[in-house]
């Protein structure tokens, strides 16, 4: 029996016992943590070595730099149509109409809002050891980039530090296998776990708005994604059979760093990406490429207007579509990212930020989803770049 098949028996497994047996869900909820637990534990080394063995393996820098300039515009391309999506559905079906929402009682506390400068300098670590032990990934990969160009410039005296490396990497992958063993038991603790908190019943007063937004996500990955695996020559039903792992873990985790071992691991072995790409491209999108992000401001910020009976003309939903792409690289790394930039769009609109807080109550669900395409689109932008690479793909 395949892994994805019992990943797969495991989440219907989790909705039944959610649904139907409630009381066993707290017995259950320290296994979904652990699963959890294990796969973030694999993140920092594995991102460190993968960078540094695949930016060592370029041999020159200019490579590197070609693979992120190329890789960045993919990431806001794809950003900025799925806002662009969003906002078009959010017009055309207007998930908010007729609500009359109030916030009479609500509480909301406004999230800090980082300034970009700030962004910026916070992606130098003045302390390597303090970045990996708080798992601050932008530090992480601009460290692991700067001492990956240093052993090529070091040459054969570095040849050592590269070899620790690599065996680093394969370590890793493998334990990542070990991991992955324990998908199915973790996945089914983690949706027992969801849905006996949330229950059916969260999603009658909001099930417009979470199937607008649940549509939009699946057109942008039929769309966007099938258009840029196959401007990369491939076939679209390859791409997703490749990585369907790495969706459905993205799906139950909600968590795109904590999905990241699992996406380096199919896109290498199943998508035949070289490792020195990827080793790059996807830690940068774990943390920057917010396509599902994007398309859940554009959707919620209509159905807060909606709701609220304020009318957003053309120019505004312009505006959202730069404010909504632009934020998702300014707030790369913040805890609560997807919180922020939909903060960002509101006061953007002119709406009430309060509003969030009445979102709050389905935005597991939305965010399961919204995991889901962050990570496809990073595989996806990724299978691009190797396209344009020599030696992107493995023989």
């Amino acid at each position: 029996m395949s892994l994805l098949y019992k990943i797969s028996m495991g989440f219907v497994v989790g909705v039944v016992l959610g649904v139907a047996v409630p009381g066993v869900v707290p017995t259950l909820a320290p296994v979904g943590k652990i699963f959890i637990s294990l796969l973030k534990m694999l993140i920092v080394p594995l991102v460190f070595s993968s960078i540094v063995v695949g930016t060592s393996s370029l041999g020159d820098v200019k490579v590197l730099g070609r693979v992120g300039i190329k890789i960045m515009v993919l990431y806001l391309l794809t950003t900025a149509f799925a806002v662009t999506l969003g906002l078009f559905f959010g017009n055309v079906i207007q998930p908010g109409a007729g609500m009359e929402l109030s916030l009479t009682g609500v509480e909301f506390k406004m999230p800090e809002v980082p300034k970009m400068i700030n962004v910026l300098l916070d992606m130098f670590p003045t302390n390597i050891v303090e970045s990996l032990v708080k798992g601050n990934m932008l530090q992480i990969i601009v460290f692991a980039l700067f001492f990956g160009v240093a052993a090529v410039f070091a040459g054969a005296v570095a040849k050592p530090v590269i070899d620790v490396m690599n065996a680093t990497v394969e370590t890793m992958y493998k334990l990542t296998g070990i991991v992955m063993e324990c998908a199915p038991y973790g996945v089914a603790a983690l949706m027992a776990e969801t849905v006996a908190k949330y229950g059916v019943g969260v999603l009658g007063p909001f099930a417009k708005l979470i199937f607008v937004v649940y549509l939009a996500i699946v057109v942008h990955a039929l769309l966007v994604y099938s258009f840029i695996v196959r401007a990369a020559g491939k076939s679209p039903f390859w791409f997703f059979s490749g990585v369907k792992e790495a969706m459905l873990t993205a799906f139950v985790t909600r968590s795109s760093a904590a999905t990241l071992p699992v996406s380096m691991r199919v896109s290498e072995e199943n998508l035949k990406v070289n490792p020195h790409i990827l080793s790059f491209t996807l830690p940068l999108g774990a943390t920057v490429n917010m396509d599902g992000t994007a398309i859940y401001q554009g959707v919620c910020t209509l159905f807060v207007a909606q709701a609220f009976g304020v009318p957003l003309p053309l120019p505004v939903q312009l505006g959202i579509i730069l404010t909504a792409t632009l934020a998702s690289i300014g707030t790369a790394g913040v805890p609560g990212a997807g919180l922020i930039m939909l903060t960002l769009t509101l006061q953007y609109a002119g709406l009430p930020v309060e509003a969030i807080a009445l979102i709050a109550g389905i935005d597991a669900i939305l965010d399961m989803a919204r995991t889901c395409i962050n990570v496809t689109g990073d595989m996806a932008c990724t299978v691009l770049v190797a396209k344009t690479e020599k030696d992107g793909f493995l023989p």
